[in-house]
């Protein structure tokens, strides 16, 4: 069996590694677009930002790790079409321009999604750019280094542009955010996400919300940002609006897909093509919660979707048992953490839900230093099943957070959650910790 994986970051070299350990015999080719493998993109925020000062800390396996276990990777390699009848691929070597097809007898779709970048006018200058690969990290982060880079302008108030915001606040910039949104970090409710906005302008960041940009002015280097109600100086850009799913080479190829291009993949990670897999950023995932498929863009979720894609190309057939959209980030000193449904996805889907919103001490005060923890719950009205969880404090908010995604996916209801033996110690948590105060507060 031969196996071609296109894309060679979290999904693929998971599948590339689950079939080369249960298929010893099989052939197992990866193109991959970039120059590295199997590498850590929620890190790049932070290389840039110097918490980090060696990319190679990011990945996980190298090259020649790879092709020590039988798994022959091809970097620098687009795959830019797939005849579906023929089981071939068209590659092009991105260094020497040559083109060729390879067959397969199995194919494994994991491109992920690149960043989406609005046709704003100057927006090919020199210092506006995006923190989606490796490269990008790398050249960010020497880019930066400049002096005369003071003024930073991130555009998008999401994960990344937040991530990047604190980056360049350690670097010393000073930073700007504009959101064409009411409020940044949209998957978390505005209760916890107005908290990590009071957080953003305690650090110096100038948030400029309901503000659409227009375009970039300058020479051949950036200078000015222009929106609908101004113009800034700046020095650098990232634009950071959000990532659309890297499948247009699949056109025609009757692989179904979503409006915004993700694959259509069911339980096991087929696709509507027989022979053909896909996991990652590329592809929706069934969203265990909300018991549709969602556009799930997260780490976890592509590791989790290429492992499973692998087993089932080598013969198995595992099923993904679902996702809930957990996800973290740390602003500035603070950290947030959310899981299961926010308010309005309760709304869209019609839930009779009620919600909650606390606030208690990461330990109690008889131990040092006790901190306090925002949670807010959204559970069923009537049955106070949990539907879903956000928190929000300087420390011990993010890994509580966990408490409610395993409680979310297992169907507890705030009553069994609130009587769970959870440990207590006055340096870790009261004898009522955080997460059960919260869970006792829903009537």
């Amino acid at each position: 069996m031969k196996v071609i994986i296109i894309g060679g970051v979290a999904a693929g070299m998971s599948a590339a590694s689950k079939i080369a350990r249960m298929d010893h015999t099989a052939e197992i080719v990866v193109y991959e677009k970039g120059g590295f493998l199997s590498y850590g993109a929620c890190g790049l925020p932070y290389y840039v930002g110097d918490f980090n000062d060696d990319y190679r800390r990011m990945i996980a396996r190298t090259k020649e790790q790879f092709e020590k276990a039988g798994i022959k990777t091809n970097l620098h390699h687009e795959v830019i079409k797939v005849d579906t009848d023929k089981k071939q691929v068209f590659v092009k070597d991105l260094k020497s321009g040559n083109m060729f097809i390879d067959g397969y007898d199995k194919l494994m779709v994991a491109t992920g999604a690149a960043s989406i970048v609005p046709p704003f006018a100057g927006v090919e200058k020199m210092g506006v750019h995006v923190l989606k690969s490796l490269e990008d990290g790398i050249f960010l982060k020497e880019y930066a280094k400049d002096p005369q880079i003071k003024h930073v302008t991130i555009v998008g108030g999401g994960y990344i542009g937040i991530e990047c915001a604190e980056a360049f606040l350690n670097l010393g910039k000073q930073v700007r955010i504009i959101e064409a949104a009411n409020r940044i970090l949209m998957p978390f409710d505005e209760e916890i996400a107005s908290m990590a906005m009071e957080e953003l302008t305690k650090h110096g960041v100038k948030l400029y919300l309901n503000e659409k940009v227009k375009g970039f002015i300058g020479g051949e280097k950036v200078t000015h940002v222009e929106t609908d109600k101004g113009t800034y100086d700046t020095d650098l850009v990232i634009v950071s609006v959000g990532v659309r799913p890297s499948t247009g080479f699949l056109k025609d190829t009757g692989i179904r897909m979503a409006k915004n291009g993700a694959i259509l993949v069911d339980r096991e990670f087929r696709t509507s093509v027989d022979d053909i897999y896909a996991a990652g950023d590329c592809a929706l995932v069934y969203n265990r919660i909300m018991e549709e498929d969602s556009f799930i863009a997260l780490g976890t979720i592509a590791n989790k979707g290429g492992r499973i894609a692998g087993a089932n190309i080598a013969g198995e057939h595992q099923k993904f048992i679902g996702a809930l959209g957990s996800a973290a980030i740390k602003v500035c000193d603070i950290e947030l953490g959310r899981t299961g449904l926010g308010e309005a996805d309760a709304k869209r889907l019609k839930k009779k839900y009620k919600t909650i919103l606390v606030q208690a001490n990461d330990h109690p005060a008889y131990y040092p230093n006790p901190t306090p923890i925002t949670i807010k719950l959204i559970y069923e009205e009537g049955t106070k099943k949990l539907l879903g969880a956000q928190a929000c404090g300087q420390k011990g908010a993010v890994m509580r957070v966990d408490i409610f995604a395993v409680a979310i996916h297992s169907g507890m209801t705030t009553e069994e959650l609130g009587m769970t033996d959870l440990i207590y110690a006055p340096p870790f948590a009261g004898v009522w910790d955080a997460v059960q105060i919260a869970c006792n507060a829903a009537k």
